[in-house]
């Protein structure tokens, strides 16, 4: 997977609505309609687009995320710190699958943080969603994971012939 930028806003949205969460941030300012759009501001704008959030839903997650503010920044570091530390590992004269593992390791740990992480956000702010957002949701995880089956297939037929 490639390295991920986020911001604190496009995290939470991503993360909790259970969302595609690799959008590099340049790729996300190029669609925006303003350039100086950060890539949270994007998945804000883009989440409140395709799932009908109204401006008090959009405020109440913004309220729910800022509490979280600081939990999620330092996961981000921590998770920037880990892959860091696998893709030396990995690069390390001498690498080893002893030392690649605990540097795998160490990136599964903050994962699984991330994911009580999610579990919490996730129970704070669906509650908010009407039964269409939720709906609206459940289709695009499922488009999301037909996408990636279809992608793994694809590499699959490419690595075979």
């Amino acid at each position: 997977m490639n390295t991920i930028n986020w911001s604190s806003l496009a995290i939470a949205v991503a993360i909790t609505l259970n969302s595609a969460w690799v959008l590099p941030a340049r790729a996300a300012e190029e669609q925006a309609p303003q350039k100086h759009l950060v890539a949270g501001q994007f998945l804000m704008e883009h989440a409140k687009q395709k799932l009908g959030l109204t401006e008090e839903q959009s405020a109440r997650i913004r309220e729910i995320v800022k509490a979280d503010r600081e939990k999620l920044v330092s996961l981000l570091s921590q998770s920037h710190e880990a892959r860091a530390g696998l893709r030396q590992a990995i690069r390390a004269p001498g690498a080893n699958e002893t030392s690649v593992r605990a540097a795998a390791a160490k990136v599964a740990a903050v994962e699984a943080d991330f994911a009580v992480e999610r579990l919490t956000l996730f129970g704070k702010i669906t509650p908010l969603l009407t039964a269409e957002q939720h709906e609206k949701l459940a289709q695009f995880q499922t488009r999301i994971d037909a996408y990636v089956d279809i992608a793994i297939s694809r590499l699959d037929e490419r690595l075979s012939n």
